[in-house]
């Protein structure tokens, strides 16, 4: 099949010759069609080839990986060599050596080096061979591997920022399907952010959605909405896999040193009271299960994501202690339409989230008094990418105009999706309306005091009564309608919002609302 290189590099040969190039592009096609048929037409010859000689046995004498020029032949091995040890004990029959030889080739195209499809072409011995039986095979796996550096540079705008950002990501590096992804992003909001990641197979050839990653960042981001600017910079290292049941873990360690800097001149007294240096010490785990039909405008299925940090506890030291837990959840269902047939193209989609930040005691001191919570760490909701009708971090406590955070939330929403009118439904527009609201509090009691909150009985009746106050009352709540388009990167939204509930001190936003994200509430 004709590559989109050698149709550009013959559409430019027929200029030169004066040929019309959209003759020479249908000629082309047909040539692609043509060999798409006999590629379907190979495909069948093989099916039933294994349909005919599935319970025959077979014996796999040798499986080489073509075209694989900047791959290790020891990272290969790794992968195939259980195979063809495997049926040394016992011959496969024809069947199991296919399906065998197909979930290696699963396992490369995981590692993503290699593009789709990895072609498999099954061949006897050379009779030349006088160690070869009538019931040996040998495979051949014709790769094409991926780019080895690709980079790109644009522009994004969106949640009230304007950034220009470049992305090199190094495929390969060493043979190992090893992966450094550098980024660079200057912008209005987040006014620097650099960040290097190493990603490595932890288990080639056994598992190949095992990886681990180390990496580091510098950035500095201005956060109007509190009057101060936050400056990190620290590392990381992760391990990431999936389950049995399709979920993906990541578990992490990450030292981060944070900075409030550059209050404004009227930054409120918590902001002032939380500026200067800290240093965090944490431990992540990350949970994620999405059988959603598209992760941008879902129609059908489900999506949820649970995450889990401790910092400070123990071992851990730093200057700040907590636990954080955080949950999120998304469903969707399609609605039919009496009278049409098939998709009607309406859908529902549900949302929900929550989060509690609980103070501890740094290192070792379980008894002593637990460590406020600081802006840095606390939740901030509110937005056009979060609860709608809001103001960025609009929810939430306030100090004067400064939103300072929560360390308890909980937000909800219902979005009715429809189509376009004249829009086909493979379009990526829909009409949106939809109600969302949220809470958010400060741990607060008769126990809190200036210095923090003394002990672990003490936090913990703080928490009873903050969750006490979270049910009381309606939350604030916003309604609206808008147009809706999905983006392959993101969502996009352009809404009309209407606050209908808004409780002293926050910020809600009446008119148009503009919003881009990629798990939007």
């Amino acid at each position: 099949m004709a590559s989109s290189e050698d149709s550009n590099e013959t559409i430019f040969e027929t200029l030169r010759k004066g040929v019309d190039p959209k003759i020479q592009e249908e000629k082309l096609r047909e040539a692609a069609a043509r060999q798409d048929a006999v590629n379907a037409k190979e495909r069948r010859r093989l099916a039933e080839l294994i349909g005919s000689n599935s319970t025959l046995p077979c014996t796999i004498s040798s499986i080489r990986v073509l075209n694989a020029n900047h791959t290790r032949r020891s990272f290969i091995e790794r992968i195939f060599k259980p195979i063809i040890s495997a049926n040394k004990e016992r011959p496969f029959t024809f069947a199991e050596a296919i399906r065998e030889v197909s979930i290696g080739a699963d396992k490369l195209h995981r590692y993503d080096i290699f593009h789709q499809p990895i072609s498999l072409t099954i061949d006897q011995p050379s009779r030349t061979n006088p160690f070869s039986t009538p019931t040996d095979v040998d495979i051949y796996l014709t790769v094409r591997e991926k780019s080895r550096l690709r980079l790109r540079t644009g522009t994004d705008i969106g949640n009230a920022e304007g950034s220009g950002y470049a992305n090199l990501l190094w495929r390969n590096i060493f043979g190992g399907a090893e992966t450094l992804n550098l980024n660079a992003s200057l912008g209005t909001r987040t006014r620097s952010s650099y960040q290097a990641a190493l990603e490595v197979p932890i288990s080639a050839g056994s598992n190949a959605d095992l990886r681990g990653e180390i990496g580091g960042l510098a950035s500095s981001t201005q956060n109007g909405f509190a009057s101060h600017e936050e400056v990190l910079k620290g590392a990381w290292a992760k391990a990431r896999w999936f389950g049995e049941s399709g979920a993906r873990h990541e578990f992490g360690y990450n030292a981060t040193w944070r900075q409030v800097t550059g209050l404004a001149s009227t930054a409120s007294p918590t902001v002032r009271g939380d500026a200067g240096d800290s240093f965090k010490s944490s431990i992540t785990h990350t949970w994620i299960k999405d059988r959603r039909d598209n992760s941008v405008i879902p129609t059908r299925g489900y999506f949820t994501k649970s995450i889990l940090e401790l910092a400070g506890w123990g071992p851990l030291q730093g200057d700040v202690a907590f636990a954080k837990s955080e949950i999120q959840t998304q469903g969707a269902l399609p609605i039919p339409i009496p009278g049409v047939d098939g998709d009607s193209g309406v859908s529902l989609t549900t949302g929900f989230r929550a989060g509690l930040l609980y103070p501890l005691s740094i290192g070792f001191d379980f008894d002593n008094k637990a460590t406020p919570s600081r802006i840095n760490d606390r939740f901030q909701i509110g937005g056009p990418a979060d609860v709608r009708g809001f103001r960025l971090s609009g929810l939430g406590p306030h100090d004067g105009a400064d939103a300072v955070g929560g360390d308890l939330y909980a937000a909800g929403s219902a979005n009715l999706l429809f189509p376009i009118p004249r829009v086909g439904l493979d379009r990526p527009f829909r009409f949106q309306a939809f109600i969302n609201g949220g809470r958010l509090l400060a741990l607060k009691g008769p126990e809190t005091t200036e210095k923090g909150i003394k002990s672990g009985e003490a936090v913990r009746k703080s928490l009873s009564s903050t969750i006490q106050e979270l049910g009381n009352g309606l939350p604030s709540i916003a309604a609206g309608i808008g147009l809706v388009y999905a983006h392959p990167a993101a969502r996009l939204e352009l809404n009309f919002t209407l606050p209908l509930v808004l409780r002293k001190g926050e910020d809600a936003r009446k008119g148009l609302q503009f919003g881009i994200g990629i798990n939007m509430l």
